[in-house]
């Protein structure tokens, strides 16, 4: 969950700078006479193209505006400790905002996964009506708040789907199969500053920008300001599609610098399905890398070509390694789909049936070979260290603890007992004693007791007198070691 920071920019009296009378109204067919004397006939053409242009984004804005939510979240964030433990995370309450775009009517919203990580409370700001037109937001800014419940989220991506009880929502329609053109005219709908139902107009910069050649997500990027809340929110085509979920800015100054970027509507829709029929993303594994190609790389290893994804491992007898993929092995098709870098390939992984096998197109050297690999479909493992609830503060030791369940245990492979707790994060409040553990940290015994879970520590240490030594074993970075203290110091 991220902080919001609102920069206020006045930009004075519009009205005073264009002219504009608001008071009187003029007949039409006069002012288009007086507009012909005083412009001449191929300009008055011109402005009619602008009103037709005007009248029809007016109409697209409230078409897509009710659909296109606030988010208001209550929970803990990661924070950066100060003085001697200042590489230790540290958990604060905090309150943010952002937007999300209803996608279904019976209430399913998609928003950005950092909009509500560490959530304890989400609630949801749905714009009213003023009842006299269907698309009219009422102009006394009611809103309806409902609670709303996180059905799953995906960090990869950067997405998150939450459920709110309603019927009868507006949605907005993923334009996963539209083609997006750079110069294509859209509009970007969320909540900046948390001002709700904010819209604002550019054009698409780029249709796929990759800003990490070593990370597999790609942005359609767009000059259309966006500023910190209007994460989660809508990039809309003129056909009133979503085309994109507004995501980050580059900035320097902390505003909109022109410089937004969104995540395509189809990997948005892959995730979305997903999320809503399993509460996680299934991906496919066919346990082998493969990375973007650069000219050094093509140069140092004598490929054929300088762009594409190079295979950089294989594991020895997984899939990939069965179905013959070789290191160095040129891959420029998934499921004759043409890739042409790391975004490309992990899209298609996303769009791929796991009840088929996986077919590559690879090049080796100047031979065109086929591969068919029986992918293997992995599950997300849960983020259990980021993803808190009140049930894992520990308000005596001052940190936050999770169970060392079987996910965690696979994420942890080299443990040296197979249990305990985990420490996650420390309390904002703490003294010197409990300041001494720190996140990664597994509490293995309290005076040589074993621990099991949570529950089991927590009733341990109601049990402790005041005075009473108190000896932790712990785990830290593979190294076993006891924090030592007397209860209550």
């Amino acid at each position: 969950m991220r902080s919001l920071f609102v920069h206020l920019v006045f930009a004075g009296s519009i009205f005073a700078s264009t002219g504009i009378c608001l008071a009187q109204q003029t007949d039409p067919s006069r002012a288009h006479l007086t507009a012909e004397v005083e412009h001449g006939p191929g300009e008055v053409h011109s402005l009619d193209a602008l009103r037709q242009f005007n009248s029809s984004l007016i109409a697209l804005s409230k078409r897509v505006s009710p659909a296109v939510v606030q988010i208001m979240v209550t929970g803990y964030a990661p924070t950066k400790a100060s003085g001697r433990n200042n590489n230790t995370a540290v958990i604060t309450r905090e309150h943010a905002l952002g937007s999300g775009v209803i996608l279904a009517s019976d209430g399913y919203i998609i928003t950005n996964a950092h909009v509500v990580e560490g959530a304890q409370r989400i609630q949801v700001a749905l714009a009213e009506r003023d009842g006299t037109s269907p698309f009219d937001i009422s102009p006394a800014g009611r809103r309806r708040i409902l609670e709303a419940k996180l059905v799953g989220s995906d960090k990869e991506t950067d997405l998150a789907l939450l459920k709110v009880d309603a019927h009868n929502c507006d949605v907005l329609p993923l334009g996963a199969t539209r083609p997006v053109y750079a110069g294509e005219v859209v509009l970007a709908i969320g909540s900046p500053g948390g001002l709700q139902s904010s819209i604002t107009m550019g054009v698409v910069s780029s249709t796929w920008r990759q800003l990490d050649s070593d990370q597999p997500m790609a942005y359609i990027q767009t000059d259309a300001p966006i500023n910190p809340g209007n994460s989660g929110g809508a990039l809309v085509d003129l056909d009133g599609y979503v085309v994109g979920l507004n995501t980050f800015i580059l900035t320097e100054g902390g505003g909109s610098e022109g410089l937004g970027f969104a995540i395509p509507a189809r990997i948005v829709q892959c995730v979305y399905e997903d999320l809503r029929r399993y509460g996680h993303v299934r991906r496919l594994q066919i346990q082998a890398n493969v990375q973007e190609i650069t000219p050094a790389i093509a140069k140092g290893l004598g490929l054929s070509q300088d762009w594409g994804v190079v295979a950089s491992d294989v594991v020895p007898h997984g899939p990939a390694d069965k179905a013959g993929l070789r290191l160095q092995d040129i891959v420029y098709a998934v499921d004759d789909r043409q890739i042409a870098g790391l975004p490309g390939f992990t899209e298609a992984l996303y769009l791929h049936s796991p009840d088929t096998p996986l077919k590559l197109d690879v090049l080796r050297g100047s031979q065109k070979v086929s591969l068919y690999v029986p992918a293997l479909q992995q599950d997300d493992v849960e983020d259990e260290l980021v993803n808190l609830d009140a049930n894992s503060l520990l308000d005596h030791l001052g940190v936050y603890v999770v169970d060392l369940n079987d996910r965690v245990r696979a994420a942890l492979p080299d443990l040296r007992f197979p249990s305990g707790v985990i420490v996650v994060a420390q309390s904002s409040e703490l003294n010197s004693a409990t300041s001494r553990l720190r996140a990664g940290d597994v509490i293995h015994t309290l005076n040589l007791t074993p621990i099991d879970s949570v529950k089991q520590l927590r009733a341990m240490i109601r049990n402790l007198r005041l005075g009473q030594a108190v000896v932790l074993q712990i785990e830290r970075a593979g190294k076993l070691q006891y924090v030592a203290f007397d209860w209550g110091d």
